[in-house]
């Protein structure tokens, strides 16, 4: 049947080759055009979980409607609430809800984001960051999410029924460590996987003022520098913002909230377009600038 439509085996054999090869291209540009772009959200308070004041709140939950139509078939979150000597991955097949703060109002602890676990996207998190280069990477099987994971994510994806795996942060290193860890983990976005890092563009916890105060020179220098050098592309800057950047040390005392923004511009690749796609103040001094990072095509 087969040799009758190509009239002889070996117009066959390399009708059969160019098909395969053409299949091929085509499902590598589908792949290409379907990979998810990934983000950059500052969670800034806790209190966004429950406040309707903060405008972050109303931008995360308007994030299905406005900023992501599609849906992830699983989500890798870095918040700057995990904090390790290693990159450890947690694997667990549901995720608990951690309160990691205090003295905040009642109802917040009594909030609940049980979003599935996936040990098999945790494996291949593993997999990935140690092809990359990383030669100890960790797994917790017992750690669920932070507030820095579940608050955005409850406002982002309420029903809880997307797997969500978090990464951990390393305070030791420096920001080209988290941008190659992004970088490790790019094929995720090739499947459907949502890369988030999760922090605050910025974060000096001991400067902030009352919510209806002016804003602070220091922190808009350092917001604006950053918008700028994202939108510019200049990615080694970001790496190196701690000597690059105005008013670093002030903007972040500590890189804890800053390394997730590394991680998600990484996995976006060299060439990654930069978009601010929410920018909001509270406390005069803490930013809730959120970003969108799309590869080139």
């Amino acid at each position: 049947m087969v040799y009758r439509c190509c009239r002889t085996p070996g117009n066959c054999i390399r009708l059969l080759i160019r098909f395969s090869c053409r299949r091929q291209y085509v499902l590598s540009q589908q792949a290409n055009q379907s990979a998810m772009d990934t983000f950059f959200i500052s969670h800034g308070s806790p209190t966004l979980s429950i406040d309707e004041s903060i405008p972050a709140r109303h931008f995360l939950k308007s994030w299905q409607a406005k900023i992501l139509a599609t849906k992830p078939r699983g989500i890798v979150i870095i918040s700057g609430h995990w904090e390790t000597a290693e990159p450890t991955v947690n694997v667990v097949d549901r995720n608990d809800t951690i309160y990691d703060f205090y003295g905040f109002p009642k109802p917040m602890y009594q909030l609940k984001y049980p979003a599935p676990g996936s040990p098999e996207l945790s494996k291949e998190v593993v997999q990935l960051l140690t092809r990359g280069g990383f030669k100890k990477v960790k797994e917790d099987k017992r750690r669920g999410l932070d507030h820095g994971a579940w608050v955005p994510l409850m406002l982002m994806y309420p029903e809880a029924d997307i797997p969500v795996v978090q990464l951990s942060i390393q305070t030791n290193r420096n920001g080209t460590h988290h941008y190659n860890m992004g970088k490790a983990l790019a094929p995720l976005r090739d499947q459907g996987i949502l890369i988030i890092g999760s922090g605050s563009a910025t974060h000096n916890l001991r400067m902030i003022g009352h919510d209806d105060g002016p804003l602070v020179p220091w922190a808009l220098a350092f917001d604006t520098w950053l918008k700028e050098a994202l939108v510019d592309g200049r990615h080694e800057d970001v790496n190196q913002y701690d000597v690059k950047a105005p008013a670093a040390k002030l903007a972040h005392p500590r890189p804890d909230h800053f390394y997730p923004l590394h991680v998600a511009l990484g996995a976006a690749g060299a060439k990654a377009k930069a978009e601010l796609i929410h920018h909001s103040w509270s406390f005069g001094s803490l930013s809730y600038a959120s970003y969108r990072f799309t590869t080139a095509q």
